[in-house]
């Protein structure tokens, strides 16, 4: 029986696998990211989320289990840029994307003015969707926006550089961000981040589950497969073909990784679910995406990946 390529691409370096870990999930000191660098089946990493300064982010309790996902109001906990930018000039030992965050439009052009002027040459991703910071929007949902602070970077970042997106739930609103990205000379688009804004309640005890924010909190997990899978495929449709596509969201099983390329994704990352079961998932679920492949006849990522049917 002919072998199974799980091999993918990351921006010209070929990885072993198209399993990354989501941003957030067990890369925010060295030791855990060098836990991922340890990962077999882990294809690349992602570094948390780094703003200009360290931040504690929000108090806890600010992640709660649920049967069917999670809910977080993290608010970006990291050691800071200066700290990952070190990292992945230093330590790095697996293919990594480095992840920043902007607090507002002028940190993000300091930062990577800032990484423009560094020896770092590798990918980066500007995270424009974090929903649990306290008091400030998500960027990404203002278009506008979005267009001048790209524009603005652009005018002076010259390396590999995408952006992670919150989830779409408008058609329209996939037009019209679509036309704002393919304006410029992304790697790629991430999406999605978790579903802003949810809310559980414990009713025995007849209050919410996180502190920060009155409870509102961002969703993850097997929930949010759905709207994860329409943003991969409705952005896959709309966006320049230079301009790969990260799904993620949702993943719990080898399916969902199938799916996810399926609808167009170059690679796919995993959070909610490592959460719950630990670094392990990443060899289960590369096994089981390698049973349906041979299930279905495939060799390789490329037989299958954008080629859902419609009805």
């Amino acid at each position: 029986m002919t072998e199974i390529d799980l091999s993918a691409d990351l921006f010209g370096q070929t990885l072993t696998s198209p399993l990354l870990n989501a941003s957030g999930v067990h890369c925010q000191t060295k030791e855990e990211l060098n836990d991922l660098a340890n990962t077999s089946n882990l294809g690349a990493m992602v570094t948390k989320s780094a703003t200009l300064q360290a931040r504690e982010g929000n108090p806890n309790p600010r992640y709660y289990d649920l049967e069917n996902g999670s809910i977080n109001s993290m608010g970006l906990p990291n050691l800071g840029y200066d700290f990952y930018l070190d990292y992945v000039l230093q330590e790095q030992t697996k293919p990594t994307i480095l992840s920043v965050a902007a607090l507002s439009a002028a940190d993000a052009i300091t930062l990577l003015k800032d990484l423009q002027a560094s020896d770092y040459q590798g990918p980066t991703e500007l995270n424009l969707s974090c929903p649990n910071i306290v008091g400030e929007p998500q960027l990404a949902y203002d278009f506008e926006a979005t267009d001048r602070v790209l524009s603005e970077v652009f005018s002076f970042y010259t390396k590999p550089l995408g952006v992670k997106l919150p989830p779409y739930f408008d058609l329209v609103h996939f037009d019209k961000i679509a036309a704002v990205l393919n304006k410029y000379p992304l790697t790629h688009v991430n999406t999605i981040n978790s579903i802003g804004n949810g809310l559980w309640v414990d009713v025995d005890q007849e209050q919410v589950v996180t502190k920060a924010k009155g409870g509102f909190g961002g969703l993850g997990g097997t929930m949010v497969l759905p709207t994860a899978l329409a943003n991969v495929r409705a952005l896959r449709q709309r966006l320049n073909d230079s301009i790969k596509v990260l799904g993620t969201g949702g993943v719990t099983s080898g399916a969902d990784i199938f799916a996810h390329i399926l609808c167009g994704a170059d690679l796919v990352s995993v959070g909610t679910q490592v959460m719950k079961e630990g670094l392990g998932t990443y060899d289960r679920l590369a096994e089981e995406l390698k049973a349906i492949m041979a299930e279905k006849g495939y060799q390789s990522l490329a037989d299958f990946r954008g080629k859902l049917k419609e009805l």
